[in-house]
């Protein structure tokens, strides 16, 4: 009986820490498909995990930013896309609970032939990996004169963004690219259609596993 009574404990002491963060994450879930998202806010200073087996966009820009934490600010390159079409998309965070144990969130959308579809879509990261084909490309324009993508952050908010006036840019009419792999700090959109959508809650590392291409 004492050691059933101690499970018990600790499973509502995972319970209190865990029910706060899926209720977050389903808030900022309906939040985007509405596109009710701001293109600026402080990120929480998580990183997580996004892969995709194939993106297509168009609109493309990509510059240099800051990101403001709690913890100070984040380097991190801004992809902004007018219009994407994503296949095989996954998103991985792991979240240390202080219970001597950590606790995995693996969100999946877009198998089965059904494209994940995104307007107005910012990805803030720090790594990225992926075979990529750009059409009319144009690099080291003005981040503040990019005119092919949703076009950055204004300057000085002090969240999600914040670039440079008149630092690096480049940007593309279009672009593909497959077998994608970023370690993100925030990703926001206009809006985020998500068909097949699964998350999935287990202890342990979070990890999203690419196929071979």
């Amino acid at each position: 009986m004492q050691s059933q009574t101690r499970g018990g404990t600790r499973w509502r002491r995972f319970a209190v820490v865990m029910v706060p963060s899926m209720a977050a994450t389903a808030a900022i879930g309906v939040a985007v498909a509405q596109g009710a998202l701001a293109a600026s806010f402080s990120v929480s200073g998580q990183q997580f995990q996004v892969t995709a087996d194939k993106l297509h966009g168009t609109g493309f820009v990509q510059y240099g930013a800051l990101d403001s934490t709690k913890a100070g600010a984040k380097p991190v390159a801004v992809v902004g896309i007018d219009t994407a079409e994503i296949n095989g998309l996954c998103q991985a965070v792991t979240v240390p609970t202080g219970l001597g144990f950590n606790v995995s969130m693996t969100l999946t959308a877009g198998g089965g032939g059904k494209q994940v579809k995104a307007s107005k879509l910012y990805i803030d990261a720090d790594d990225m990996t992926a075979n990529a084909t750009f059409k009319d490309i144009d690099i080291g324009v003005s981040a503040d004169n990019t005119t092919k993508g949703p076009g950055p952050a204004g300057p000085g908010k002090g969240g999600e963004g914040s670039h440079v006036p008149g630092s690096f840019a480049q940007q593309a009419g279009e672009v593909w690219f497959d077998t994608v792999d970023q370690k993100a700090w925030a990703t926001s959109a206009g809006t985020f259609t998500l068909p097949g959508l699964h998350l999935s809650v287990s202890k342990g590392q979070a990890k999203c596993e690419l196929k071979k291409q």
